[in-house]
């Protein structure tokens, strides 16, 4: 398996959260609007009983990287993608696209995002064009 292929399952049996840690850019989003469902000091660091399903599915629905994303269980459907493309620009931090894209890379590779994804603005990413959330380490400022 592909280190970026890393995924972690938690389910409180109506709804599945997917946590991809090496997509996440550590953006805190998670903790500072569910801190009882997202403790990064606990294992697990995510609980998902600690709150209703659509808390969850309103919290995951922000996450800039698209570490987070869910399933609902029991063939209930999958989490649908944005009708509208929106674009953010996080201050001091990468720009944001909203809804379901196409990325072409420079090796010609073609890949389609669902939700959210981060891109570098920095400049320092080592995973151009998306955000690793290196910026962090950097004074880096908009």
């Amino acid at each position: 398996m592909d280190k970026k292929d890393i995924k972690k399952e938690y389910s409180n049996g109506e709804l599945t959260v997917v946590w991809q840690p090496l997509k996440c850019i550590h953006d805190g989003t998670c903790v500072r609007t569910l801190p009882d469902v997202y403790d990064p000091k606990a294992k697990p660091w995510v609980k998902v009983g600690n709150a209703p399903t659509e808390a969850l599915k309103a919290q995951i629905d922000q996450c800039p990287s698209g570490a987070l994303t869910y399933f609902m269980n029991e063939g209930k459907g999958e989490e649908k993608p944005l009708e509208m493309t929106k674009v953010t620009v996080r201050k001091n931090g990468p720009l944001l696209v909203h809804g379901q894209i196409e990325v072409t890379g420079v090796d010609s590779e073609v890949k389609v995002r669902e939700r959210i994804s981060a891109f570098c603005r920095c400049g320092i990413s080592k995973e151009k064009p998306y955000c690793d959330g290196s910026h962090k380490h950097i004074t880096f400022e908009d």
